[in-house]
């Protein structure tokens, strides 16, 4: 029963403290923030051993994880309320290797988005996406292979650099652009930032790292107030590595929208952020002919 009973505060401790878990081996602590919610999945298993066992002690001590993960995640279960939106944003790392480029356009406009960002565009899909966008997403920029369409202008569209260090000029994964909507300028950057890999000895994420501080840089440079950044940022919000930006941008925290991977997501690696703009919703949509799910979120100026 004492082991239940430490099963139990050892869960609770992680999720509350999270940040003291040390990255300085294997990327352990953003291993660990990665995959946050789901240290809720061993709670009700624990309780019900110690129900079975009939351990009064380990029953309670059940109940400090399961307060802990509440506080942290209990909002994601509460029913989204309707709140005013100016736009409604949709992200979407489409895949190299996606086969029906028109059909993932038909699925991205079915929630009918002002603003669309592409990750994994490759020269040969483009004109294919190009082609069955609506004609009402007339204004569009792509640089490299991201790219973002708009039902309103956009200006001073160009790339983004946001390689890492030893890659080459033809890795172009950022755009920077100003859509002109009806109620104010805001600065759009569409970014993929670099993949991580999981091995033996842990997490490996320098360049993913060295990308996010290069984006966090060209965020705060901005002069126009107003910013959205959708992307594959390839980290999840509890992620202290994204710091960068997320110390800069916002997102909803109603609700988990796993996005990845597409088949059985247990995270969500795509964001949509704003400054001086607010997130008011954020879901998963329907899966596409990539690995990752489509996100898309209503955005209030």
């Amino acid at each position: 029963m004492r082991s239940l009973a430490v099963s139990a505060v050892l869960i609770a401790c992680v999720l509350l403290f999270h940040r003291a878990v040390p990255n300085t081996v294997g990327q352990l602590g953003s291993l660990v923030e990665t995959f946050l919610p789901w240290l809720g999945v061993p709670v009700p298993v624990l309780f019900a051993l110690a129900w079975w066992r009939r351990s009064r002690i380990a029953a309670l001590a059940t109940l400090l994880p399961l307060a802990a993960w509440l506080g942290l995640f209990g909002g994601h279960l509460v029913p989204a309320r309707d709140s005013p939106y100016d736009l409604t944003a949709v992200q979407h790392n489409v895949s190299d290797e996606n086969a029906d480029p028109a059909g993932t356009v038909r699925e991205l406009t079915k929630v009918r988005p002002d603003l669309i960002a592409l990750e994994e565009l490759t020269p040969a899909a483009l004109p294919a996406y190009t082609a069955a966008m609506p004609a009402e997403y007339a204004h569009h920029t792509v640089q490299g292979t991201v790219g973002l369409w708009s039902r309103f202008p956009l200006t001073e569209a160009a790339p983004a650099d946001i390689r890492p260090r030893g890659v080459g000029t033809d890795w172009n994964r950022g755009l920077r652009a100003v859509a002109e909507l009806p109620g104010g300028d805001v600065a759009v950057y569409v970014a993929h930032l670099p993949s991580v890999r999981l091995g033996p000895g842990g997490l490996s994420s320098a360049r993913r790292d060295e990308s996010a501080a290069l984006l966090g840089r060209m965020i705060a440079a901005e002069p126009i107030g107003r910013v959205l950044l959708l992307g594959d940022l390839n980290y999840t919000v509890d992620d202290r590595e994204l710091a960068p930006i997320s110390g800069q941008l916002r997102t909803t925290r109603s609700t988990f929208a796993f996005s990845w991977p597409a088949r059985a997501p247990v995270a969500r690696i795509d964001q949509i952020m704003g400054r001086t703009v607010t997130v008011t919703e954020l879901w998963a949509l329907p899966a596409t002919g990539s690995d990752h799910l489509p996100v898309a979120a209503r955005v209030r100026l």
